[in-house]
């Protein structure tokens, strides 16, 4: 586990870059990231700074509204998914997920306990508490992958520098 306090937004799109930069190989299956925390925490920047530390040139938005936005950065199929207004769980099956269930998908969930039980377990949960100083972030690997990756994140300057 890493938490660390983030100063600013461009400090938090940092550490998303720093996650992106050090991508462990495409495991066999789809990686999945969950984001948690209230509105306007910092969860979409965070994703953002990973997407510009992929390489994505485009203007990354919050998929609020039509909840899925896909981004190709070779390895990757990344699916950055919003589910803030997802009514129940099951609406989940019209997004047809299972179609972006492979071998070098990258999932980025935003208000992924507005799915629960209709997703598979996260490798990496994200949470982001508000404070008046910014936002306070914990990393938590939950299977092997993804703490040998936050192993090797901790050693980028965006970590090892800030104050944890």
């Amino acid at each position: 586990m890493i938490t660390i306090a983030s100063r600013d937004d461009e400090f938090t799109r940092g550490l998303g870059a720093a996650l992106a930069r050090t991508l462990p190989t495409p495991p066999r299956r789809s990686l999945r990231i969950f984001l948690r925390g209230d509105l306007g925490v910092g969860k979409t920047t965070f994703v953002r700074g990973l997407l510009q530390g992929m390489g994505e040139t485009r203007t990354v938005k919050s998929p609020t509204y039509s909840l899925l936005e896909t981004y190709e950065h070779s390895p990757w199929h990344v699916v950055h998914l919003d589910l803030y207004r997802l009514v129940e769980p099951c609406d989940l099956d019209r997004l047809e997920l299972s179609d972006h269930d492979y071998e070098g998908t990258l999932w980025l969930i935003e208000w992924p306990e507005r799915g629960e039980g209709a997703l598979p377990q996260p490798d990496l949960d994200i949470f982001l508490e508000s404070r008046l100083t910014g936002p306070l972030i914990r990393l938590v690997g939950q299977t092997p992958i993804a703490e040998e990756w936050l192993r090797k994140v901790s050693k980028e300057s965006e970590f090892s520098s800030a104050g944890r």
